[in-house]
């Protein structure tokens, strides 16, 4: 098993904040950063439903795509360096996914490698035709009959903590809350009590601030006018050198693009956060309305001040299912005129389309870069632009439906205004996400380990 370096700090690293993130900036993570553990975010709503589709047409699939290439990338130095892993890559599927793992360290000679898979968010079963309730309609999951996809309950820190005391150096999990999946090694590091809230809300602190990887170092921060951040293209990704009292260090590898100062830290605190004095989490009810952030030296903010309350009773359960379809036709309009005959293009779409009778439960008709983003609330700036493009986009019932929509845009090339060009068109099924909640008690997890010999 392997132990920590330092037993006054506990050094955390994120590696990822979404599926599709860099992975460069976790082996600079992995080589420099001294970590006892690396953390992979790779997890959202959507793209847990989207896993569990894939698992419905072939059984050993549903994980991240990139879960190979990521281990693969980070698990030598990891190994060399003493660090450890914890990611959600699984997905819908964490047992395939340590599978998977466990043949590549066969091939790689990854030997004494202890690989530990966390189930039990799975619930599908258990809401399945339930009187639950979605928060977004009021309906009942019933109601969502052959509609219904996924159902995947927020687990806490308590299974990842379990699977940390059997030893593993590489935890897979499906739907764990984000900041639970930081917060479990500090748990399990300093001996937190699971009732002792203020720790917990602290450890929670730490998570928010490092889940999203690269936001809390400048990237979805910067503003090239008001607020520039140097180096953007070599982003290096956070880490936390944490305390026994949860008070922690943020900062990152030096030398590496980015910047860390408290206005870095205050936006990704305030991210995704409804009220700040009750961020609710399977662990615990996080209050963050006393955190201070202090500047110690350059791209080093303390962080403390985190608290909390008791946990909620219930567990929230991200319920996927389908939703109709999305038509969309793009062209583009360029030179003198460009704004009219892109305005006269979306007047002809939307009158062919209501000729047809096409069924949209929703249709947006926008050019972009005039008024997509503000409609025409928005105000032009300086001179009219000489390039525009149209977009439209309608919700059906029907693929059939929805293709009209595109095939629509596409006609314009002969049968609209001068001068179109660069049409696309495409068709998509919507996957909803929608929100209910369901007893802890229902929702029993286990660990599952193999070690490679």
């Amino acid at each position: 098993m392997i132990t920590r370096r330092d037993t006054a700090s506990l050094r955390i690293g994120c590696g990822a904040g979404f599926s599709g993130d860099r992975i460069d900036p976790a082996v600079i993570l992995a080589t420099r950063g001294k970590l006892d553990w690396l953390v992979f975010e790779c997890l959202a709503e959507r793209t847990i439903a989207l896993a569990q589709q894939a698992r419905s047409q072939d059984p050993e699939a549903g994980y991240d795509p990139l879960l190979v290439e990521r281990i693969e990338a980070v698990l030598p130095a990891c190994r060399a360096n003493g660090t450890r892993i914890i990611t959600n890559m699984g997905a819908a599927n964490p047992r395939a996914a340590a599978a998977r793992i466990a043949r590549l360290a066969r091939e790689r000679g990854w030997h004494g490698l202890k690989i530990a898979a966390v189930t039990g968010d799975d619930v599908l079963a258990t809401v399945t035709g339930s009187e639950h309730r979605l928060l977004e309609t009021g309906g009942q999951v019933a109601a969502l009959g052959s509609q219904l996809v996924s159902a995947n309950a927020y687990l806490g820190a308590a299974p990842v903590v379990e699977a940390i005391a059997q030893g593993a150096h590489l935890i897979i999990t499906g739907r764990v809350a984000d900041p639970a999946l930081f917060l479990a090694p500090q748990v399990a590091a300093f001996g937190w009590r699971w009732d002792d809230w203020n720790a917990l809300g602290q450890g929670t602190v730490v998570g928010h601030l490092l889940e999203c990887a690269g936001q809390v170092t400048g990237g979805y921060f910067a503003d090239p006018e008001t607020l520039p951040v140097p180096g953007l293209a070599n982003l290096g990704f956070p880490l936390a050198e944490v305390r026994p009292d949860g008070a922690a260090v943020i900062t990152k590898v030096p030398d590496t693009g980015g910047r860390v100062t408290t206005l870095t830290c205050k936006a990704q605190l305030l991210y995704e956060l409804h009220d700040p004095a009750a961020y609710l989490t399977p662990d615990v009810v996080a209050d963050f309305s006393g955190v201070r952030f202090t500047e110690t030296g350059a791209d080093r903010v303390v962080a403390r001040g985190g608290a909390g309350r008791q946990r909620p009773d219930s567990l929230k359960v991200s319920v996927g299912y389908r939703d109709g379809f999305v038509g969309e036709g793009q062209i583009s309009y360029a030179g003198p005129g460009a704004v009219a005959r892109g305005r006269l293009a979306l007047k002809i779409v939307d009158e062919r389309l209501r000729q047809m009778q096409v069924p949209c439960d929703e249709l947006r008709s926008e050019l972009i870069g005039v008024d997509a983003l503000h409609g025409r609330a928005g105000r032009p700036v300086g001179a009219e632009p000489s390039e525009v493009r149209v977009r439209v986009a309608g919700r059906t019932t029907t693929a059939a439906a929805a293709r009209k929509i595109g095939a629509e845009v596409e006609a314009l090339y002969t049968n609209g205004p001068a001068g179109g060009g660069g049409a696309v068109k495409s068709v998509r099924e919507v996957l909803a996400i929608g929100t209910t909640f369901i007893r802890r008690e229902l929702v029993p997890c286990s660990v599952h380990c193999e070690v490679i010999p």
